[in-house]
């Protein structure tokens, strides 16, 4: 992508956009993005509070944490939902912690790229590294997990002007980095290809809930299931979008994790919520049935 004021997609209010229909004639699309990350010890931790020198044995204890424990509550919550996870995976994970790929793998979660490692972000990378992170990345998910990912998520959602086009050659269907609306909708790259922007979460995500913003496990609760209300509302005249993004080192710690299973229990109380992942999402924003909100004609 050149440099450019906007980003590679018209504006379009939402309110000037035809009906977006969603299988069943469900109201909202809910996906969950566990971000199951990887960090050296020997390399700086990025994010909030980290120290300036390594080993940082604080902050990256509590992250160990979350591929030790935490991570195992956060699926006993999903399964209780029947959600399959969408998850947005740091690949040296696959080498250092591949139990978690077989679990995974037997709830036939989703894999998304999410970088190398979670102290490394694509705009840090040296001259003519990026790509061979992403095409690094996608190969060994590949390897590990059988499936080539569709999606991507990038560490810190940090891209450089190249990671689009980058993406898009490694055969990546959609990404996740662009946080600017409730629906997809679709980024034309400069040599004619394009990727699905699916949305993802700064607000339902308890990263920056709960170490930015500083809220209780019961006021991030309220925060997803207040937003669901809006959304289940607006999605009855089109449909709508709910990620939730977890941190499994965050939300899978024993205080917290009753927040997510009491947000989830709502969500799924009601009718019209499609439960999904991040590929179907985009699949069917793809297909003939959403051409009109595409802007592409009524698909016949």
């Amino acid at each position: 992508m050149k440099p450019r004021p906007y980003g590679p997609f018209p504006y379009s209010p939402i309110i000037r956009r035809p009906k977006l229909s969603w299988p069943d004639s469900a109201r909202v699309a809910l996906w969950v993005i566990p971000n199951v990350e990887f960090f050296s010890l020997e390399e700086r931790p990025a994010g909030y509070g980290a120290a300036a020198k390594i080993p940082d044995v604080v902050m990256w204890s509590e992250r160990d944490y979350g591929n030790r424990i935490g991570i195992w509550r956060v699926m006993e919550v999903l399964d209780r939902y029947s959600i399959r996870a969408s998850v947005a995976l740091n690949s040296l994970l696959c080498d250092h912690h591949p139990v978690i790929i077989e679990e995974g793998n037997k709830r036939r979660w989703e894999w998304m790229g999410h970088n190398e490692s979670n102290t490394r972000r694509l705009n840090d990378a040296p001259p003519g590294e990026e790509a061979h992170i992403i095409k690094r990345t996608f190969a060994t998910i590949e390897r590990a997990t059988g499936m080539r990912p569709k999606g991507w998520l990038s560490s810190g959602l940090q891209e450089t002007w190249d990671s689009l086009d980058l993406l898009a050659a490694e055969g990546c269907r959609y990404v996740c980095d662009w946080c600017n609306d409730d629906q997809p909708y679709i980024m034309h790259l400069d040599d004619g290809s394009r990727l699905v922007s699916v949305p993802y979460p700064q607000q339902t995500n308890d990263k920056p809930a709960y170490e930015r913003m500083h809220v209780s496990p019961a006021e991030f609760r309220d925060m997803i299931c207040r937003t669901f209300d809006v959304l289940y509302r607006e999605g009855a005249d089109s449909g709508r979008v709910l990620p939730i993004a977890l941190h499994p080192y965050i939300s899978g710690v024993p205080h917290r994790i009753g927040a997510l299973d009491a947000a989830l229990e709502y969500i799924c109380r009601h009718e019209g919520v499609w439960r999904t992942t991040g590929s179907e999402i985009a699949e069917f924003y793809l297909s003939p049935a959403a051409a009109a909100h595409r802007g592409e004609g009524d698909g016949s």
